[in-house]
Protein backbone atom coordinates (compact mmCIF):
# COMPACT_ATOMS: atom_id res chain seq x y z
CA UNK A 1 0.00 0.00 0.00
CA UNK A 2 1.33 3.43 -0.95
CA UNK A 3 -0.19 6.32 1.01
CA UNK A 4 0.32 9.74 -0.52
CA UNK A 5 -1.12 11.85 2.31
CA UNK A 6 -3.47 12.00 5.27
CA UNK A 7 -5.79 14.90 6.02
CA UNK A 8 -7.01 14.93 9.64
CA UNK A 9 -10.64 15.94 10.15
CA UNK A 10 -10.93 18.31 13.10
CA UNK A 11 -14.43 18.81 14.55
CA UNK A 12 -15.22 22.24 15.98
CA UNK A 13 -17.95 23.53 18.29
CA UNK A 14 -17.72 26.99 16.66
CA UNK A 15 -16.01 26.80 13.28
CA UNK A 16 -15.79 30.56 12.68
CA UNK A 17 -14.18 31.07 16.10
CA UNK A 18 -11.80 28.13 15.58
CA UNK A 19 -10.51 29.60 12.33
CA UNK A 20 -8.80 32.38 14.32
CA UNK A 21 -6.37 29.80 15.76
CA UNK A 22 -5.81 27.96 12.48
CA UNK A 23 -5.44 31.03 10.25
CA UNK A 24 -4.16 33.88 12.44
CA UNK A 25 -2.35 31.68 14.96
CA UNK A 26 -0.79 29.11 12.66
CA UNK A 27 -0.75 31.11 9.43
CA UNK A 28 -2.68 28.53 7.40
CA UNK A 29 -4.84 29.41 4.37
CA UNK A 30 -8.56 28.59 4.18
CA UNK A 31 -10.26 27.23 1.05
CA UNK A 32 -12.73 24.56 -0.18
CA UNK A 33 -15.60 25.81 1.97
CA UNK A 34 -18.84 23.95 2.58
CA UNK A 35 -21.91 25.88 3.71
CA UNK A 36 -25.35 24.80 4.86
CA UNK A 37 -28.06 27.43 4.90
CA UNK A 38 -25.38 30.10 4.45
CA UNK A 39 -23.51 28.91 7.55
CA UNK A 40 -19.92 27.65 7.30
CA UNK A 41 -19.91 23.93 8.21
CA UNK A 42 -16.57 22.83 6.77
CA UNK A 43 -13.39 24.05 5.12
CA UNK A 44 -9.82 23.10 4.35
CA UNK A 45 -6.92 24.90 6.03
CA UNK A 46 -3.40 24.33 4.80
CA UNK A 47 0.04 25.53 3.81
CA UNK A 48 2.52 23.87 1.47
CA UNK A 49 3.25 21.12 4.04
CA UNK A 50 0.06 20.33 5.99
CA UNK A 51 -3.68 20.04 5.34
CA UNK A 52 -6.61 19.82 7.78
CA UNK A 53 -10.33 19.59 7.17
CA UNK A 54 -12.27 21.53 9.82
CA UNK A 55 -15.95 20.78 10.24
CA UNK A 56 -18.82 21.70 12.53
CA UNK A 57 -18.96 19.19 15.40
CA UNK A 58 -22.20 17.24 15.61
CA UNK A 59 -24.23 17.31 18.79
CA UNK A 60 -23.86 19.79 21.61
CA UNK A 61 -21.39 22.66 21.25
CA UNK A 62 -20.48 22.18 24.92
CA UNK A 63 -17.52 19.85 25.48
CA UNK A 64 -18.48 16.94 27.77
CA UNK A 65 -16.50 16.70 31.04
CA UNK A 66 -14.85 13.38 30.08
CA UNK A 67 -14.13 14.38 26.46
CA UNK A 68 -10.74 13.26 25.13
CA UNK A 69 -9.91 13.84 21.55
CA UNK A 70 -6.96 14.52 19.30
CA UNK A 71 -3.61 16.00 20.23
CA UNK A 72 -1.47 17.66 17.58
CA UNK A 73 2.30 17.99 17.55
CA UNK A 74 3.60 20.91 15.48
CA UNK A 75 7.19 21.45 14.28
CA UNK A 76 7.45 25.21 13.63
CA UNK A 77 10.43 26.82 11.95
CA UNK A 78 10.53 29.50 14.69
CA UNK A 79 9.41 28.11 18.06
CA UNK A 80 9.76 31.39 19.97
CA UNK A 81 8.08 33.45 17.23
CA UNK A 82 5.17 31.01 16.99
CA UNK A 83 4.68 31.09 20.76
CA UNK A 84 4.77 34.89 20.83
CA UNK A 85 2.24 35.21 17.98
CA UNK A 86 -0.18 32.81 19.70
CA UNK A 87 0.30 34.62 23.02
CA UNK A 88 -0.41 37.99 21.36
CA UNK A 89 -3.64 36.53 19.98
CA UNK A 90 -4.72 35.80 23.57
CA UNK A 91 -4.04 32.08 23.77
CA UNK A 92 -2.68 30.75 27.04
CA UNK A 93 0.64 29.18 26.16
CA UNK A 94 2.91 27.25 28.48
CA UNK A 95 6.51 28.16 29.12
CA UNK A 96 9.05 26.77 26.68
CA UNK A 97 10.79 23.79 28.25
CA UNK A 98 13.69 21.55 27.26
CA UNK A 99 12.61 17.91 27.60
CA UNK A 100 14.76 14.90 28.52
CA UNK A 101 13.86 13.27 25.20
CA UNK A 102 15.65 15.96 23.16
CA UNK A 103 12.82 18.33 22.25
CA UNK A 104 12.18 21.94 23.29
CA UNK A 105 8.41 22.51 23.52
CA UNK A 106 5.45 24.57 24.61
CA UNK A 107 1.76 23.68 24.80
CA UNK A 108 -1.64 25.27 24.45
CA UNK A 109 -5.25 24.14 24.45
CA UNK A 110 -7.44 25.73 21.77
CA UNK A 111 -11.05 26.90 22.09
CA UNK A 112 -12.33 23.42 21.17
CA UNK A 113 -10.26 21.78 23.92
CA UNK A 114 -7.64 20.28 21.60
CA UNK A 115 -4.11 19.98 22.90
CA UNK A 116 -1.37 21.41 20.69
CA UNK A 117 2.32 20.84 21.37
CA UNK A 118 4.89 22.88 19.46
CA UNK A 119 8.39 21.44 19.47
CA UNK A 120 11.79 21.52 17.87
CA UNK A 121 14.93 19.48 18.51
CA UNK A 122 16.87 20.87 21.47
CA UNK A 123 20.07 22.54 20.40
CA UNK A 124 23.17 21.64 22.42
Amino acid sequence: MDIKSCIPVIPSADLEKSLRFWIEGLGLTRDQEMRHGGRLVGCMVHNEHVYFWLNQRAGTPIKPEDYHSISLYWAPVDLHGTRERLKQLGYEVSDIEKRDYGQTEFFLTDDDGYSHCFGVPTMP
